[in-house]
C-alpha cells in the first residue's frame, strides 16, 4: 500500500543534502568498522569541556529541585527563564547590549530556530506579497536550502574571489553591486560561515546592517560557530548586536549538540512571534540544554570555555588539517579557502573532471564521508561550474582519521584528474 502526501509531506520528504549529511553521521557513529568521518558538524570531544559537563551532570542528578527543572517540568515556551535571564545578564556586562530575557527566545536547535524565523520574515504573506531571504554571499549553510515552506524561499548573491598565495582564496561579499528590494524580507548571513570557514569583517557586517535597516528588514546573523560562543574564530572579530538584528546561537559547537539548544537574540515582537509558534508546535522548548549550561553561562565561564579551550583547539586542528590536504594533493591543481573560524576546510579543485557530487560518492565507497559542495549554494540558480569543484572536509575528528582521510581524498582526486 502506498501513501499519498500532502504538498507538506512531499517537500519534507525528499532527499536533501541536510539528510545525506545526517544519516552519513548516524552511520558513521553507529559503525566500528574504520568509516573515516570528514562531512559533519559534529564537534570534537575536547576532553576539558567534557570534564566539565560530567561535573555539571553529577550536580545536576544529586539536586531533586534541578532534575526536575531538567527532565519533570514544562519551561516556558519562549525557553528556560533563569538561562535566559543569565544569558541577557551576561550579554549585558561583557558587551554593553540593552538586552533582558523578553529579548532572547530558546528553540529546538538553531536549525529549528531558523525554520521559525525564515518562515516568519518571509514566503507568502496575506496581501498576496511574496518576499524572499537575501544571501549576500555563498557558499552558504547546507541547512537552509530546504527551510521554506515552499520552494524559491532564498535569493543569493555570488562572491568575489580572492586568489591568495600558498594555494590558499577567499571568497569576498560583492557589497557595491547589494541592493534589497520590497521582495527582501530578511538578508541572512553566517559568521564563522559553514562550510567555509569564512569570517566576514567587523566593517563588513557593520554595512551590511545598515543595508538592511535602510531597506527596513532585520539582519539575521547564524553565530553557531562564533562570537561570544562557542568562539571558534581564529582572526580579530566582534559580535554585533542591536535590535534590527537577530543574532541566533547554539550550544552545540562548545560540545553539546545532543541537547538541541538553539538561542535567538532579537528585538520583543519577533521573540513574542516565537514563543507563540513555539507553544503550537512543540509547547515547549526542552530543559536539558539549558539547565546544563545555567551555571557556567552566570558566571561566564561559558566565555572562558571559549577563549581557553575552544578556540585554541580549533586553531591547532585547522592549521594541521590544511598542511596535511595540501602535502597530500601535490601535483594536481587546488586551493583551499582560508580558514578563518569554524571547523571545516572548503577544498577547491579548479578544472575537476568529475562533479563533487560524483567525487563524494567514490570517497563514501572507501569509507571517507565529505559533503559535496554544491549542496551550499541556496538561492542561487546561475549556472556555476565552481560550485561541482568543491568539497567540505571537517577537521573535528582525531589526527589519525585526518590523516588516513586526506591521504584517499588526495587519491581519488588525482585517479580523476589522471583519467581526464
Amino acid at each position: 500500500m502506498t501513501t499519498s502526501w500532502s504538498r507538506f509531506g512531499e517537500r519534507y520528504t525528499r532527499r536533501t543534502g541536510s539528510l545525506e549529511l545526517m544519516e552519513d553521521l548516524g552511520d558513521a557513529v553507529a559503525d566500528s568498522s574504520g568509516v573515516l568521518f570528514l562531512g559533519g558538524g559534529n564537534p570534537a570531544k575536547i576532553p576539558a569541556v567534557q570534564a566539565r559537563i560530567q561535573e555539571r551532570l553529577a550536580a545536576i542528578a544529586a539536586s531533586g529541585e534541578l532534575t526536575d527543572r531538567l527532565v519533570g517540568n514544562y519551561a516556558h515556551p519562549t525557553g528556560e527563564i533563569p538561562f535566559r535571564a543569565a544569558l541577557a545578564r551576561l550579554l549585558e556586562r561583557e558587551y554593553g547590549w540593552n538586552v533582558t530575557a523578553k529579548n532572547i527566545a530558546l528553540t529546538a536547535g538553531s536549525q529549528g530556530g531558523f525554520y521559525l524565523l525564515f518562515n516568519l520574515l518571509a514566503g507568502e504573506f496575506s496581501s498576496g506579497e511574496r518576499k524572499r531571504v537575501l544571501l549576500p554571499i555563498v557558499p552558504e549553510y547546507i541547512g537552509y536550502a530546504d527551510q521554506g515552506l515552499d520552494s524559491g524561499l532564498f535569493v543569493a548573491r555570488a562572491p568575489r574571489i580572492e586568489e591568495l598565495p600558498d594555494n590558499a582564496f577567499k571568497y569576498r561579499i560583492d557589497l557595491e553591486g547589494l541592493s534589497v528590494g520590497s521582495s527582501i524580507g530578511a538578508i541572512c548571513v553566517s559568521r564563522p560561515t559553514n562550510p567555509t570557514g569564512n569570517v566576514i569583517t567587523d566593517d563588513e557586517l557593520a554595512r551590511l546592517d545598515e543595508i538592511a535597516a535602510a531597506a527596513g528588514v532585520p539582519l539575521i546573523v547564524d553565530n553557531a560557530y562564533g562570537l561570544p560562543f562557542p568562539g571558534i574564530v581564529f582572526v580579530d572579530a566582534q559580535p554585533h548586536w542591536h535590535e534590527n538584528v537577530i543574532l541566533c546561537m547554539s550550544l552545540s559547537k562548545l560540545g553539546l549538540p545532543g541537547v538541541r539548544t538553539g538561542i535567538v537574540v532579537a528585538r520583543e515582537d519577533i521573540v513574542e512571534a516565537l514563543t507563540r509558534m513555539t507553544a503550537v508546535m512543540s509547547l515547549a522548548v526542552g530543559s536539558v540544554g539549558p539547565v546544563l549550561a545555567e551555571d557556567i553561562v552566570a558566571s561566564g565561564e561559558i566565555l572562558e570555555w571559549s577563549r581557553e579551550l575552544v578556540t585554541p583547539y580549533y586553531r591547532d586542528k585547522a592549521a594541521y588539517a590544511r598542511a596535511t590536504l595540501a602535502d597530500a594533493l601535490g601535483g594536481v591543481p587546488f586551493r583551499i579557502h582560508v580558514s578563518e573560524g569554524a571547523f571545516f576546510l572548503w577544498l577547491w579543485l579548479p578544472g575537476l573532471p568529475i562533479t563533487s557530487a560524483e567525487l563524494y560518492r567514490r570517497l563514501k565507497r572507501r569509507s571517507v564521508l565529505v559533503l559535496s559542495g554544491h549542496y551550499f549554494f541556496p538561492g542561487y540558480s546561475d549556472d556555476w561550474r565552481h560550485r561541482d569543484e568543491c568539497l567540505r572536509i571537517s577537521f573535528a575528528e582525531n589526527p589519525r582519521v585526518i590523516a588516513d582521510g586526506m591521504a584517499i581524498i588526495a587519491d581519488e582526486v588525482k585517479r580523476a584528474f589522471a583519467q581526464d
